[in-house]
Formats: structure tokens, sequence, C-alpha cells
């Protein structure tokens, strides 16, 4: 199993504000789907049912909650 860490903030014009922070870690299977990644990542930060907008930039995910003026990262630990 792999930890994750997840941060979950709001946004201002479209960038992350953090005027407010909310973090967690989750745990996924080594060589896990991107999929189940941001999976157990949104049922951390209480996300689960909502839409999101997901970018991978290879180390890190941003998901972008679709009518909500916040964003999250999910981060692999080392």
């Amino acid at each position: 199993m792999q930890t994750w860490s997840a941060e979950l903030t709001d946004t201002f014009g479209g960038e992350p504000n953090y005027s407010w922070v909310r973090r967690c870690e989750f745990e996924a299977p080594e060589g896990a789907s991107r999929q189940t990644i941001v999976r157990r990542g949104k049922r951390a930060l209480g996300l689960t049912g909502m839409p999101c907008v997901v970018e991978d930039w290879g180390d890190y995910f941003t998901v972008r909650p679709q009518s909500s003026c916040t964003i999250a990262f999910f981060t692999i630990k080392d």
C-alpha cells in the first residue's frame, strides 16, 4: 500500500487561495489506477458523488469539483 496526502482548499479566480484548507491521508495499492486513487482521495475528503475534473501532473493529481470554488491535490508520500 502507498500513502497519499490530500488537501482541499478554496479558489479565487480559479487559482488555489488557501484561506482555509482541509488535509488528510489515505492509502491506495501500489500501482493503482488513477481512477482508484481519485476515488479514495475523494472519499477521504468527503467529496464522494461530486462530479470533478481531474488533471494528472505526473507526480500529483488535481481534482476540481464542479459547481464549487474548491480544488484538491493528491500527492504520493515518500
